[in-house]
């Protein structure tokens, strides 16, 4: 085998590599700019720091303390009370009103306007977790 081919395999072998690595991972993208992160085992990374986790209950940890859940049928509850919905095509709700939504190409609207995107969103489960982070990290939702 030559050098030249032996490049090319490993090149491949790591770009497979890294694809198969970050697929569990959902990106957000606010302004243009990487915000945050909700990784394959739910930890939820703000600006690259770890800020809480989206754990696979729907229970949301902030610095480690439970600070709400988003259900498994999209209710959003807050420090155990009401606040919200997810719904499964990403309509998101506060208090009965629409305030925005996880679109299925990842397209994040606030009130109608783009406010950002995610990498994922397809599945219910994806669009939830996009949800934690919105509703619990990001002061806007």
């Amino acid at each position: 085998m030559t050098t030249r081919k032996i490049v090319f395999c490993s090149v491949l072998f790591l770009g497979l590599l890294i694809s198969t690595v970050a697929a569990g991972d959902n990106g957000i993208r606010k302004g243009g700019s990487m915000w945050a992160r909700v990784e394959s085992d739910g930890a939820i990374r703000i600006e690259g720091s770890l800020v809480g986790k989206y754990e696979s209950d729907g229970a949301v940890r902030k610095n480690g303390s439970l600070v709400g859940k988003i259900e498994t049928d999209g209710t959003v509850r807050k420090d155990g009370s009401l606040y919200g919905r997810v719904e499964e095509d990403g309509t998101l709700r506060v208090s009965g009103s629409i305030v925005g939504k996880i679109e299925s190409d990842g397209t994040i609207r606030k009130s109608g306007s783009i406010w950002g995107s995610a990498s994922t969103g397809q599945t219910f489960d994806e669009k939830k977790a996009v949800a934690a982070v919105l509703f619990f990290f990001s002061g806007d939702f």
